[in-house]
């Protein structure tokens, strides 16, 4: 079963919950896993992983893998 499915099928079965403690419940348990994946994604970097991201960046620059803002400039424009 994929993700897509299972989303589904949980909103299906949260559509049929009338008991308002286990929404209660269910409304805290998402914001509590929302709060911790945000809270982990900021984490500040350790300095092994800070030089990893550096080391990486200038090996992606000598082989030509970057954007010049000029053409990143120009991709903002079709956003609109």
């Amino acid at each position: 079963m994929n993700t897509v499915d299972r989303k589904l099928r949980f909103v299906q079965e949260f559509l049929r919950v009338t008991d308002e403690e286990i929404i209660g419940k269910l409304e805290q348990l998402l914001g509590s896993e929302r709060k911790k994946k945000i809270s982990k994604e900021l984490d500040p970097l350790t300095m092994d992983e800070l030089n990893e991201r550096i080391d990486q960046s200038e090996n992606d620059f000598k082989k030509g893998r970057f954007n010049e803002t000029k053409d990143l400039l120009k991709s903002v424009e079709t956003w609109k």
